[in-house]
């Protein structure tokens, strides 16, 4: 996944794109379900928008920093 956001707020140490192209930042490591990660009430998330799909979005979890 090639994200090229302009704007990925400081608090951002995560980001991951659901099944249906639309990529998430997380503050804290996000949890998987069926279709999408989700922060699980822990930390903050902010969508960043969507881009072309991947073959299995499952492996789109990238860390961009420590918290």
């Amino acid at each position: 996944m090639s994200v090229e956001f302009n704007q990925i707020p400081d608090w951002v140490c995560w980001i991951a794109q659901d099944e249906d192209g639309v990529c998430w930042g997380y503050q804290i490591e996000p949890n998987l379900s069926h279709k999408s990660w989700y922060e699980n009430e822990v930390g903050k998330s902010v969508c960043l928008g969507k881009t072309s799909l991947v073959m299995d979005w499952r492996l789109t979890l990238k860390r961009l920093k420590q918290q």
